[in-house]
């Protein structure tokens, strides 16, 4: 058991005080400014959601699909445009933000109630089915919204409707007498309840959190009221299928794998990681650390996808991790990213960073077009080119998580410590930076992550002495730092930091160099679906093969790669493809078919192969951004 102090040594640097100017990330974010969260609020007008807070049913709606999640959606969306009004003025959008905080809060109760479907559509419903109707879920998204909204406008309208809230389910659930015992069947609302706790001040959020994670998964976890069996329905023709779905077969303390719905499982997670920080719970962090390994070494895709299964959106067994097949939803590696931030702060442990850089930088971006205007829901790791981003979904909980993750990206890059300045990722930004309350200017220049060559001058505002922690990510096998152009003779790296303490002068320039070499990746032999089989990393980029690269292959799986050779596969970046991307050429053997009997699916000697065929890889993260075709991360070994 964990046995030092649970609280967390780090305090991440919020978005605000980072402002980002890189090839890689700098586009997508004006994009998201600029065209998605845009293109959402037309969306979410045009399906009825931002409607729906009206509470008017009686009319014709334009399309009018809202369904007992809704209010999650346009939650969302005020989140990402909150923050990216929080860092670039804006009059429309802020204009907006208003008109949709204002509804929301037109359709809060004289009660406290805030939920459209259950106020306007069936009111008698309410909070009868916690396992499946989300009404907890909305809420902990409309808490998070209304933080958002706070912090960009400095307005508290919002923020005290939804502590109302707060207090409303705080007077009905619980364990104390006349309350309900109960809990959602989705978590969420447990991270926003602290969110909200920190942006009021009023610990009765936090006390609502803490029950909300102990209740679940207890003996009798009222997961639909009696009244809804009564009525004749079946509970089977709901979501949840077993405990294990909502993460709730066992008390948080006792769990010992990830299980059941993927992003369920991640949301509880960071409001558990939340909770160890805020109680000094080490029983708490203790859980996080052991399912983290679970996830991460036994049920995480290459990509930072996770969960494989369609069936329950969510996770199966150990090392059942099929490519072609992998549902890997965008908005579970997006709460991954939000978990393993969280678990970062506590003592600044760069595998949680690693786990960050290698989401971001593929399974998360993946979920969304180069035109700011596509998405995936699902992130299959092969496709036979029938697999793409469209505009909109039924359910759209991924583009505007994705929307609100790009707008508060900054808050990933840096953490101060006591007197430390943590360099968590490699994005070329400028930073203000309290380093001990003092404080300093830092600018960071590079390519990241097509190159890693990295220049941060820091600034303090007179000399003074600090300790600044560079992070070795854990794919570099070498690297180098120099200070004002002296080579420095560096410990090693401490839980993946390299730490140099001195006397800062103002100006001065550190340069961190990241061997960034084509690595060959292997699959695990437990994982029965990609056995001997390898993939293509450098850097943080995961690559793929497309098939509109390999003109005349029809079945990418006939390619194979001799690992020798991908070591030496040529790197060559290119600003006028994909909105600007490092390609990597190499030879690859693919294996023949025309000395098969047609007429017969097997043979018993062993295939020739036609020889010698040109492998152009791209970035996983921009397939599907061209001509439709098939796609490949996986390949046979040669």
């Amino acid at each position: 058991m964990t046995t030092q102090s649970a609280r967390r040594q780090l305090t991440p640097v919020p978005f605000t005080d980072v402002r980002l100017g890189d090839p890689f990330w700098a586009p997508r974010q004006e994009i998201n400014r600029t065209v998605t969260i845009p293109h959402m609020y037309r969306m979410l007008v045009d399906t009825g959601r931002i409607g729906a807070f009206d509470l008017d049913f009686s009319r014709e709606l334009p399309a009018p699909i809202v369904l007992i999640f809704g209010d999650s959606d346009p939650a969302k969306w005020l989140e990402a445009a909150a923050y990216a009004l929080a860092t670039q003025p804006d009059p429309e959008l802020h204009k907006l933000v208003d008109e949709v905080a204002d509804k929301i809060i037109s359709a809060q109760q004289p009660d406290g109630y805030l939920n459209t479907h259950f106020t306007a559509i069936q009111p008698d419903m309410r909070w009868k089915n916690l396992r499946d109707w989300h009404e907890m879920y909305c809420a902990g998204h409309l808490m998070e919204a209304a933080v958002a909204h706070h912090q960009a406008t400095g307005e508290r309208k919002l923020l005290d409707a939804l502590a109302r809230y707060s207090d409303y389910i705080a007077a009905t659930f619980g364990r104390e007498p006349g309350k309900r015992r109960g809990y959602g069947g989705h978590p969420e609302i447990e991270l926003a309840l602290v969110r909200l706790y920190h942006a009021t001040g009023d610990e009765r959020h936090l006390t609502l959190s803490k029950y909300l994670v102990e209740e679940r998964g207890q003996s009798d976890p009222h997961y639909y009221d009696v009244e809804v069996v009564a009525r004749g329905e079946d509970p089977a023709k709901f979501w949840a299928r077993s405990y294990e779905y909502c993460q709730a077969h066992a008390p948080i303390r006792e769990q010992t794998k990830v299980v059941g719905h993927a992003v369920r499982a991640m949301y509880l997670m960071c409001g558990v990681a939340d909770l160890a920080h805020e109680y000094d719970d080490p029983s708490l962090l203790e859980a996080c650390e052991r399912l983290w390994g679970n996830l991460v070494h036994q049920r995480m895709y290459l990509t930072g996808g996770i969960g494989p299964s369609r069936h329950n959106e969510g996770f199966t067994t150990d090392y059942d991790l099929p490519d072609e097949s992998a549902y890997a939803e965008t908005c579970a590696s997006i709460a991954l990213v939000m978990w393993n931030q969280r678990l970062l702060q506590f003592r600044g442990e760069g595998k949680y960073a690693d786990i960050i850089e290698q989401t971001l930088y593929n399974g998360f971006i993946s979920g969304l077009a180069l035109d700011g205007k596509h998405f995936f829901y699902v992130n299959p790791l092969a496709s036979a080119g029938t697999h793409h981003r469209t505009p909109w979904f039924v359910c759209p909980c991924c583009p505007p998580n994705v929307g609100r993750i790009l707008a508060s990206l900054g808050d990933y890059l840096y953490s101060t410590g006591p007197n430390d300045l943590w360099v968590h990722f490699y994005a070329q930004n400028s930073a203000s930076i309290a380093v001990a309350g003092s404080p300093v200017q830092v600018q960071l220049t590079s390519n990241y992550p097509w190159d890693g060559e990295v220049r941060i001058e820091l600034t303090p505002e007179t000399a003074r002495a600090f300790a600044v922690h560079l992070r070795i990510p854990g794919w570099c096998q070498q690297w180098q730092i120099r200070i004002n152009g002296a080579s420095v003779d560096a410990d090693a790296p401490v839980n993946g930091y390299v730490t140099v303490e001195r006397t800062w002068q103002p100006g001065d320039v550190v340069e961190l160099s990241l061997g960034m070499s084509v690595q060959i990746v292997w699959a695990h032999p437990a994982v029965r679906q990609m056995q001997g089989r390898l993939a293509v990393q450098r850097g943080p980029i995961v690559y793929c093969v497309e098939g509109v690269d390999q003109p005349g292959v029809e079945n990418l799986d006939r390619i194979a790669l001799d690992p020798e050779q991908v070591r030496n596969f040529s790197v060559e970046h290119r600003a006028d493809l994909l909105g600007g991307v490092t390609l990597l050429r190499g030879t690859g053997i693919l294996v023949a078919d025309d000395d098969w009997d047609s007429a017969t699916l097997y043979r018993r000697d062993r295939p020739s192969a036609t020889g010698s065929i040109p492998v152009t890889a791209v970035p996983y993260c921009v397939w599907d951004n061209r001509a439709a075709g098939e796609m490949r991360v996986w390949f046979r070994a040669a």
